[in-house]
């Protein structure tokens, strides 16, 4: 029986619009893993919903003068189009302010009552007099008491992502008003989670390849030790308290939220009409139950929500939480109060959606913080996806259109530069393989633009404009070849672009969806001689203009522009070392300097700093160290083309010997090492 999967991307809130920070960190890598799981025909199931209760959204329709109802329904609806158009296959979409997720979250907190892990407490809580009510901790700013930055809130410091009770902020004072609250006595429901504080810890140390920034987080909390925590609220909007005597308080709303991936499992299997169906997933210990998340949700998947499943009966643990680092922009925190962000909705309207799949997947925040720059966009988008994947697919099929009728041409004498890609295509399947499993997605992506790359360089090579008049076979071979791989490249990148893997699927005239194809067949597929490719196709991938990156720009407005003043006062105020002492030409001529295309790349074990590097200096493959793993993941290094000092006596680093020495460019605290992106220099070539 095949295993089953059940993934869930953490709940979007329903109070305002999605930007690019939000979709990289925990809903196209989720679109990625599930796409790439139906490839490989496992039963798998995609959750997701909006988050729609908690105080941001009474605040709102306060400020508006209208129902949180409106509020919830306006940004379920815009979310709900954005995730569309950007190409996210939920098998359901759903929301929490439907009767389902009441029923669903009022039987978890009853089971966790009846077991006796929920205490009644009467505390102190803040009080407006001013507004004469109560104040939910997000009614509450001040000074965080961790790292000292203002505009933390009373249940989480935005900064350094502590969890806060409101009691312990510094200087707090109301949203609303701004006055300072006092403190009165209220009754409140708490999760014992000190109760669960050694289960969850030797459940966490069944995880060991977990990734780092979960397993450190939630060993913090361990040892500060977990303590209970209040999961109602003083406030209107929400899921009632399912006790007679707490009256007038709903669940505090990172207590229902989560249970949401639950109750749209079963909406989803009504939906199907199979209304039992979502136990299959939820209460099948051998389902694999897996959420993407931003880092900021750490806490609540890792121990609250554990916690909260414990405490029922029979329901799965998550086998993996793949939480990424934050995405700024223009070197800037995204700031939607400041409205500096890159909207969705708005990017939509602008490019194909494919191409900003394309571009928050190289520059994914997997294992640190990383930066949505305009220019980076269109470099990358213009100098990767259009100019080496969309110009190997444009050029293979001209070329059947031009030389072979517009047919398939017949494999015939099969050489070795030729077998050569098909064993790439099966090595590049086998390498993404292993990426996606391991949430590492950009290396993935790397892998397949690798492979494009490699087969713009036998196309090149091969030269079929000649081949057509000097041996027809030869080059009805390399056409054949080119086409076979385009249509794997197809399926391998479906999962990464797939508006762009149809198209180019019904480019190469073939039926039906590249969507419903098999991983496994990838590297085994045939093309039949004569197979008719499409009549005519647009461009496959367009390039981004100039005017449309300053129409971005402009939209950013003066917080960009004060972004980069601010930059270039920090370049100006950067330290030069000193110019060294003059040499003749002559002591220049003995530095002999090459250019060298980076194979492989991967992090040196027990090193913070070193990249080990496998370069092609055209006569010879050379191992490389450098000191560059703070700068570069190794992944984007892949297919680079580096300047490399080629007669400097070899090193030992870490053990390891380095065979030369690869340059890099250092200002203040960056660092370069690539050089000729547009690929267009060989390894070997000299530099001078």
């Amino acid at each position: 029986m095949a295993k089953k999967i059940l993934v869930t991307s953490a709940l979007p809130y329903a109070n305002g619009p999605l930007h690019v920070g939000h979709i990289a960190g925990a809903y196209l890598p989720a679109d990625i893993y599930v796409r790439y799981q139906r490839l490989r025909k496992r039963d798998i199931v995609y959750i997701c919903a909006t988050d729609e209760h908690g105080v941001p959204i009474t605040i709102t329709a306060e400020k508006e003068g209208i129902t949180p109802e409106e509020v919830v329904e306006r940004y379920h609806s815009m979310i709900k189009d954005s995730f569309e158009r950007f190409g996210m296959s939920f098998d359901h979409f759903s929301a929490t302010h439907r009767q389902i997720h009441h029923k669903t979250s009022q039987e978890f907190f009853l089971k966790l009552y009846e077991k006796g892990y929920v205490d009644k407490q009467e505390i102190q809580q803040m009080f407006c007099v001013t507004c004469d009510r109560f104040l939910p901790d997000r009614y509450i700013e001040g000074v965080c008491p961790v790292c000292n930055s203002d505009g933390a809130r009373g249940d989480q410091c935005e900064k350094c992502g502590r969890w806060l009770s409101p009691e312990e902020i510094i200087n707090p004072k109301c949203k609303i008003c701004g006055s300072t609250p006092e403190m009165r006595a209220s009754t409140h429901w708490f999760l014992r989670l000190d109760k669960f504080q050694d289960q969850l810890a030797a459940w966490l140390d069944s995880k060991p390849g977990w990734k780092d920034n979960v397993r450190k987080f939630c060993e913090e909390w361990f040892k500060a030790g977990l303590k209970p925590r209040a999961i109602t609220r003083d406030i209107d909007w929400g899921i009632p308290v399912p006790l007679d005597e707490a009256k007038g308080k709903v669940l505090y709303v990172w207590f229902d939220a989560p249970i949401g991936y639950v109750s749209a499992t079963k909406e989803w299997a009504e939906k199907i009409g199979e209304p039992e169906k979502w136990k299959e997933y939820w209460q099948n210990p051998d389902c694999e139950l897996v959420h993407f998340i931003g880092k900021d949700n750490i806490v609540f998947h890792a121990m609250v929500w554990p916690a909260q499943l414990m405490g029922q009966d029979n329901y799965v643990l998550p086998t993996d939480i793949p939480a990424n680092e934050f995405l700024n922009l223009e070197n800037e925190k995204i700031s939607t109060s400041r409205n500096f962000a890159v909207w969705l909705h708005e990017a939509l309207d602008e490019f194909p959606a494919d191409y900003l799949r394309y571009y928050l997947t190289v520059i994914a925040p997997e294992r640190a913080d990383s930066n949505f720059v305009w220019d980076e966009f269109q470099n990358r988008v213009n100098g990767e996806f259009a100019d080496i994947f969309g110009n190997l697919v444009n050029r293979s099929l001209t070329f059947v259109k031009r030389f072979s009728a517009g047919k398939i041409p017949p494999l015939k004498n099969v050489r070795a530069e030729d077998q050569a890609i098909f064993d790439e295509i099966k090595a590049t399947k086998d390498k993404m393989t292993d990426a996606i499993e391991h949430y590492q997605f950009k290396r993935a992506m790397a892998e397949w633009m690798n492979l494009a790359r490699v087969g713009n360089q036998y196309f090149q090579k091969s030269a079929p404009w000649d081949l057509q008049k000097t041996d027809p076979d030869a080059c009805a071979t390399v056409l054949h070849v080119c086409s076979l791989l385009v249509k794997n490249l197809a399926v391998l990148g479906a999962p990464f672009v797939p508006f762009t893997a149809q198209k180019t699927w019904e480019t190469l005239g073939l039926e039906g969806s590249v969507h419903t194809q098999n991983w496994d067949d990838i590297g085994n597929y045939t093309l039949e001689a004569g197979h008719p490719i499409a009549d005519k196709w647009g461009i496959l991938v367009g390039k981004v203009d100039d005017k449309a990156i300053q129409r971005q720009k402009e939209k950013l407005g003066v917080l960009l522009a004060s972004g980069k003043q601010g930059q270039k006062q920090e370049q100006s105020a950067i330290s030069y070392p000193e110019i060294k002492p003059l040499i003749s030409i002559d002591e220049f001529a003995r530095v002999d300097l090459r250019a060298g295309k980076v194979l492989e790349a991967e992090k040196v074990k027990k090193s913070k700093k070193l990249i080990k590097m496998r370069i092609d200096i055209g006569s010879e493959q050379r191992t490389i160290l450098a000191g560059i793993a703070q700068h570069y993941e190794p992944e984007q290094l892949i297919g680079k083309t580096v300047i490399v000092v080629v007669n400097l006596e070899p090193a030992k680093l870490m053990g390891q010997e380095s065979q030369g020495m690869v340059l890099a460019g250092v200002y203040g605290d960056s660092l370069s090492v690539t050089a000729f992106e547009k690929g267009d220099v060989p390894p070997g070539a000299t530099v001078r």
